[in-house]
């Protein structure tokens, strides 16, 4: 995906992360399953803040990030697709996550998650959940550094620690998610307009059904 420079609209400005919770670490992973069901209801926007933040966000004035990365050369793209009413404050469609001013940019106007669902595989999750988010890899930064490793190991590694980061997450926040990996890639790089990116996972979140 190209990114063009954005109308100063087309910036959102995400709530400040929080950086102390009420559920401690060992909990969250003692707790942490894989949900395929969801409520009816949106997803808060301090809560897609959150989530972006122990995704990929920035964690010190070095611009250092919440997952660790192959020589700090941090290959991937995080993409927040919304449904329609899927957050309040947001439109229905596609934004790419920005870690260092800790924003979106919309680089779509229309919901994708129905032909998310079809180059899935028809998981029916992945378009009922209100909102989503993808993993992408832009192997040659890694590769710059490492060569053919970077896509073979370093760059999916990495995208794994990024998942389980919003595992955590989520479980502290109350929602629910399940790790997508069955999906045509062609298919997937299609409907989200990808030229460089290599999509990895997906992860759609929604209100905890149980």
């Amino acid at each position: 995906m190209t990114e063009t420079a954005p109308s100063p609209e087309a910036v959102i400005e995400l709530p400040a992360p929080q950086t102390a919770g009420s559920q401690s670490v060992e909990s969250a992973i003692a707790a942490r399953r894989s949900r395929r069901e969801f409520q009816s209801g949106p997803i808060e926007l301090g809560d897609v803040s959150q989530l972006l933040w122990a995704a990929q966000g920035e964690t010190d004035a070095d611009g250092h990030r919440a997952a660790p990365s192959a020589g700090a050369t941090y290959p991937l793209e995080v993409f927040c697709l919304v449904a329609r009413d899927g957050v309040p404050e947001l439109d229905a469609g596609i934004y790419r996550y920005r870690p260092a001013s800790h924003s979106l940019v919309q680089v779509g106007s229309e919901p994708v998650q129905t032909e998310l669902r079809a180059a899935s595989y028809d998981q029916a999750w992945v378009e009922e959940a209100p909102v989503a988010l993808l993993i992408a890899g832009v192997e040659e930064r890694t590769a710059r550094e490492y060569g053919a490793r970077a896509g073979e190991l370093y760059v999916p590694m990495e995208a794994g620690h990024v998942g389980e980061n919003i595992h955590l997450q989520v479980e502290s926040l109350g929602l629910a998610t399940v790790s997508v990996g069955g999906f045509e890639d062609t298919a997937v790089a299609d409907v989200m307009g990808f030229e460089d990116e290599r999509p990895l996972a997906i992860y759609p979140i929604g209100q905890r059904a149980d």
